[in-house]
C-alpha cells in the first residue's frame, strides 16, 4: 500500500512498519453478475493482505506513525482482526503490544495474537467493555491507544482501500460498493479517499452508493439509517457469528452515515443463517476463502436485487474483509 505514500501521513525519508500489506486482488465474478444481472460484480479479497484481514492496512499505518513518534507500548480493543494486526506489526516494530478481546472471540484469532507475541487479555462482555479496560490501561501506563477513530492513522491505512480501487479500476469508481461494517474505518476511509481524489482532479466529484452490511444481531447502523437517526444508538444484546460485527456503539456511527446520505446508499441487515450460506458460497462455488463478514456482504447484495436497488447498469464492487480460516 506504500506505493501511496504520498497521500499518507509518511515524510522524505521515513520507513514504514511493513510486512507488505495492501494491492489485493479484485476478482470479477461473472457468474454472479448473471443471477444479478448486473453490468459489473467484482470482490475484493481483502483476506490476502499479511494478516488476513484488511486490518493490516489501518495498524501498519498507526504503528508506523506511532513508532516514529516514540510510542512505548500499544493497546487495542478488538473483535479479533485488529488484534492480530496490532500483534504483527507492533512486534515487526519491536514495541510491545496489550490485546483487549471478547472472552467469545474465535479461537483461531486469539491465537494469532499469541503467536505473535502480545499480551492477551480476554473480557467476559463485548468490544466495548474491552475498550473501556484498553483506554483505562492507556491512562495508567502510557501505552499507545490504537483504538478505531481514537487516534487519526488507521483511517489513513484504511483510506488505501479506495485509492487502491480507484487504481484498479483504471481510475474510475464502481456504481456501488457493499461494505460489511463494525466499526466502519474501511468505509470512512474510502469515503475520505474519493473526496481526496475529486479535490485532486482524479475522479469526478460523484460518489459510489455505498450500502453498509450488517448482522441482524447487531445492527445499530442499519437502525440510524431507517429511522433517519443522526447518530447510532447503542445496540441491545449484541450476538453474531460475524465478529467483527458485533460492535454495538460504533464511534465512528455518525461518519458512517453521513458517507452513506452523501453518496445515496443505505445499510443493510442480513441474519447469521444468510450470512453463514453466502460465506460457503464465496468457498464452496467461487474459491474465495471469505469470513463470515465477506459472507454479509454477499448476502447483503442478495437483499439489495430483491429490492430492486441494485440493477442492469450498475458495477458493484463486494468487500471481503478477512479470511475464513481465522474463524475456524
Amino acid at each position: 500500500m506504500w506505493r501511496y505514500r504520498d497521500w499518507l501521513p509518511l515524510r522524505d525519508g521515513e520507513e514504514p512498519v511493513t510486512l507488505g500489506e495492501g494491492m489485493t486482488p479484485l476478482l470479477r465474478m461473472p457468474g454472479l453478475e448473471r443471477r444479478y444481472g448486473l453490468r459489473a460484480l467484482w470482490i475484493k479479497d481483502e483476506s490476502k493482505n499479511p494478516t488476513g484481514s484488511f486490518k493490516a492496512r489501518g495498524l501498519a499505518m498507526a504503528v508506523t506513525r506511532a513508532a516514529l513518534a516514540g510510542a512505548p507500548a500499544f493497546t487495542v480493543p478488538t473483535a479479533g482482526n485488529a488484534g492480530v494486526a496490532l500483534s504483527a506489526y507492533a512486534c515487526r516494530a519491536g514495541i510491545p503490544a496489550r490485546v483487549y478481546a471478547p472472552r467469545m472471540t474465535p479461537d483461531t484469532l486469539l491465537a494469532q495474537v499469541r503467536a505473535f507475541g502480545a499480551t492477551l487479555e480476554l473480557v467476559d462482555g463485548h468490544i466495548g467493555d474491552c475498550g473501556r479496560l484498553s483506554r483505562a490501561h492507556a491512562a495508567t501506563t502510557g501505552a499507545f491507544d490504537v483504538s478505531t477513530l481514537r487516534e487519526p492513522y488507521r483511517i489513513e491505512g484504511k483510506k488505501t482501500l479506495g485509492l487502491e480501487l480507484a487504481e484498479q479500476l483504471a481510475w474510475s469508481l464502481p456504481d456501488v460498493i457493499v461494505y460489511p461494517a463494525g466499526g466502519g474505518t474501511g468505509l470512512i476511509g474510502m469515503w475520505k479517499a474519493f473526496r481526496e481524489l475529486a479535490r485532486a482532479g482524479w475522479l469526478p466529484d460523484t460518489l459510489p452508493r455505498f450500502f453498509a452490511a450488517q448482522s441482524t444481531g447487531c445492527a445499530p447502523l442499519v437502525r440510524a439509517v431507517e429511522t433517519g437517526a443522526t447518530r447510532t444508538e447503542p445496540w441491545p444484546d449484541p450476538k453474531t457469528v460475524a465478529s467483527g460485527l458485533c460492535v454495538p456503539a460504533p464511534l465512528g456511527g455518525a461518519l458512517m452515515l453521513r458517507a452513506i446520505r452523501e453518496s445515496g446508499g443505505g445499510a443493510v441487515a442480513v441474519s447469521d443463517e444468510a450470512l453463514c450460506a453466502a460465506q460457503r458460497e464465496l468457498a464452496a462455488g467461487h474459491g474465495i476463502d471469505a469470513a463470515p463478514e465477506g459472507g454479509a456482504g454477499l448476502a447483503a447484495l442478495e437483499e439489495l436485487h430483491r429490492r430492486g436497488v441494485v440493477g442492469p447498469t450498475d458495477c458493484v464492487v463486494v468487500f471481503n474483509t478477512g479470511a475464513g480460516w481465522l474463524y475456524r
